[in-house]
């Protein structure tokens, strides 16, 4: 097993940069360096996989010993899946502290601009008893099978 020393070289630039600027303050910054760090595990799973081998076909002249390994192909692949996943979870921190900063005191507060619209609800909404004489018709009852819509107090004597 032999490894490129120029791949050695960048992987170790890529963990170094990476470990730095991943030690700032700032969420860009730290960002930043998971994506370095991420990259420089992918060289890592790649330097350490071996020697470059044959695409894994069998033909009839094909020796298994010259195919290449395709599980450091598979953990690179998952490592990306999981670097993009991790990366936009930290995109949406990211965004939500710099709307949170961008408010100020009143970022966390609840949000009351809807509140006028309630009276306007219980207005278009409304029942009424006409309503309810039009579905009595419609299923074919009689008043007198619906109970009264409009609510009594215990004391108040029906008519």
């Amino acid at each position: 097993m032999s490894a490129s020393l120029s791949l050695v070289v960048v992987m170790a630039v890529l963990y170094a940069a990476g470990v730095y600027v991943l030690l700032e303050r700032s969420l860009t910054r730290v960002l930043i360096g998971f994506l370095l760090i991420g990259n420089a595990t992918n060289l890592l799973i790649l330097i350490m996989s071996g020697r470059a081998g044959d695409a894994p076909f069998m033909t009839d002249d094909a020796d298994p010993s010259t195919f290449a390994d395709p599980l450091p192909q598979a953990l690179i692949l998952t490592a990306i899946v999981i670097n993009f996943g991790v990366t936009a979870f930290l995109l949406a921190l990211i965004y939500r502290s710099w709307w949170l900063a961008r408010l100020g005191d009143s970022g966390d507060s609840l949000v009351t601009e809807h509140d006028d619209d309630d009276a306007l609800v219980d207005e278009v909404f409304e029942s009424s008893s006409d309503d309810d004489d039009a579905v009595a018709q419609a299923l074919g009852a009689g008043e007198e099978s619906l109970p009264d819509p409009t609510p009594k107090t215990p004391g108040e004597d029906r008519v």
